[in-house]
């Protein structure tokens, strides 16, 4: 069952006077208790529907279009009022930079007590508990002490834990995880997903995992949108993407990636850059560019998500036709590109 449903969702920011759309057309759904993760480079728009989701952009140089449905009502329609009534209650985020994210002039304890206050009924004792109790959930050693921390005073990953408290707090059905473990070291990555797998478990939370790590993905998602230049190019099962990936950026991607069987070849290289926003291409295949190879032919003038297998959505048909060349990735023009 569905539990967020996302609709030709555009997200434009102005520019110069011009509204230039980061998110084109976007289309997904969360179903209820599933990771659901959005990869893709940086600048791709990743970041920018986690935001649109929860309508935390400024307004006063963004444009929303299209439809987030949650809870049978569009988000995008609802006063800020009745947002405020979702928003930490029923949705709830992480951000990618705890430090910049958490109040340095408060104590971490009042911090994760600000939505019990405006969401809940409980009473001051009752609020301090609670808090205590999410410190403790989130792994933290002494959670009383933790509660009379500043931010500063606690390492980075005891900074996400507490983000992370704060996220659960109100036992939210949705999480938007946005780049969760960024500059983290690899064991305090590991320790924060596998305290995101179990408390998923065990409070039955949906959660969009924003990330541009294949490694996090792999370990985390049930389902998979990669994101190219505002659009998704690819959508399917964690299992199937990365067991067939089919659209050119998706396999340029996992092809540069060293892997344990890679030997002595060359990475792939992606050519080219992505285009600033300004610059970008409105019409025909966006990733056309950076596959000069290729001839026009085999991209479709208006891509459309085509269905290859039930579940698996590749955008444009040029997949059919993609090859790598020999540039970079010493892997000949028969190279798969899968990792």
């Amino acid at each position: 069952m569905d539990l967020l449903n996302v609709r030709g969702l555009r997200t434009s920011f102005r520019v110069g006077g011009e509204y230039y759309a980061a998110v084109d057309g976007v289309d997904f759904t969360v179903k209820k208790n599933e990771t659901f993760a959005i990869v893709g480079e940086s600048g791709c728009g990743k970041s920018t529907i986690a935001l649109s989701i929860t309508r935390l952009h400024n307004l006063s140089y963004t444009r929303l279009d299209g439809e987030v449905v949650f809870g049978g009502l569009n988000l995008l329609d609802l006063s800020e009022k009745e947002l405020n009534t979702v928003r930490g209650k029923d949705i709830s985020m992480i951000f990618q930079d705890p430090l910049t994210s958490l109040n340095p002039l408060f104590k971490v304890g009042p911090q994760i007590e600000e939505s019990l206050e405006y969401h809940t009924d409980l009473n001051t004792a009752q609020r301090r508990e609670r808090a205590i109790e999410l410190l403790r959930d989130v792994g933290m050693v002494d959670p009383e002490l933790t509660y009379n921390n500043f931010p500063h005073e606690l390492s980075g990953g005891m900074r996400q834990r507490a983000m992370i408290a704060i996220a659960l707090s109100c036992k939210p059905s949705l999480i938007i995880a946005d780049e969760p473990t960024t500059a983290l070291d690899v064991t305090i990555q590991a320790q924060i997903l596998d305290l995101l797998r179990n408390l998923q478990k065990s409070h039955q939370t949906s959660i969009i995992l924003i990330t541009h790590d294949l490694g996090v993905v792999a370990e985390m998602a049930d389902r998979v949108a990669v994101m190219y230049a505002g659009q998704i190019v690819e959508l399917a099962t964690c299992e199937e993407l990365f067991k067939n990936p089919l659209h050119p950026y998706t396999r340029s991607l996992l092809s540069s990636i060293p892997n344990k069987d890679s030997g002595g070849e060359r990475l792939h290289v992606i050519q080219g850059t992505v285009p600033s926003l300004k610059n970008l291409p409105r019409t025909g295949c966006r990733f056309s560019p950076r596959v000069p190879w290729m001839g026009a032919e085999c991209h479709e003038k208006e891509p459309i998500l085509h269905e290859v297998t039930p579940g698996h959505f590749v955008l444009c048909s040029c997949y059919k036709d993609f090859h790598f060349n020999n540039y970079g990735n010493g892997k000949g023009e028969a190279g798969n590109g899968t990792a």
